[in-house]
């Protein structure tokens, strides 16, 4: 899934640079949807912009950590969350590392724009969806090998006795 993310996210990036304009938008479902051509050099909303390096380094190390952590998932809702926030991430980070202006200082290709809303990216879909479900989960109390946390009351200010002390 997170290849097919990845793929997906470059692949639509390429056409959005090819067929659209950040000057005439083109418009679809009656003007709920718009493909607008835009650069983004910060984050989401265009927060911090100017700042490309911060988000180069901050995606890659994202990246790194998500991969080192995901060996010990043994659940398909913490494979899917992980998958959809690395291949988000690495959609970004593509486009910083190799897009002009210079390398790790490359400008984000966003097309799709909602109306009252920045404009985006499908790489941008797979992390906030990705984030998304990494907070319902945790909410949920699932670890990562699958097992839920235990809601039930415990004695004596929250410490779990221990039944060998009996």
């Amino acid at each position: 899934m997170a290849v097919t993310l990845l793929a997906s996210d470059l692949i639509t990036k390429q056409i959005a640079l090819t067929n659209f304009s950040g000057l005439d938008p083109t418009e679809a479902l009656g003007g709920l949807l718009k493909f607008t051509l835009a650069f983004n050099s910060g984050g989401a909303f265009s927060i911090g912009e100017g700042e490309t390096w911060f988000f180069t380094a901050v995606k890659t190390t994202v990246i790194v950590l998500l991969l080192v952590i995901s060996p010990r998932i043994r659940t398909p809702v913490w494979a899917v969350s992980f998958g959809l926030v690395i291949a988000g991430a690495a959609g970004n980070l593509v486009d910083r590392l190799f897009r002009a202006p210079s390398p790790g200082q490359g400008l984000v290709v966003d097309w799709i724009q909602l109306p009252h809303w920045p404009v985006f990216n499908l790489a941008d879909c797979g992390v906030v969806c990705g984030s998304a479900l990494v907070m319902w989960t945790l909410m949920r109390g699932i670890r990562l090998d699958g097992t839920v946390e235990s809601k039930a009351p415990t004695e004596s200010g929250g410490v779990v006795p221990d039944p060998g002390n009996d």
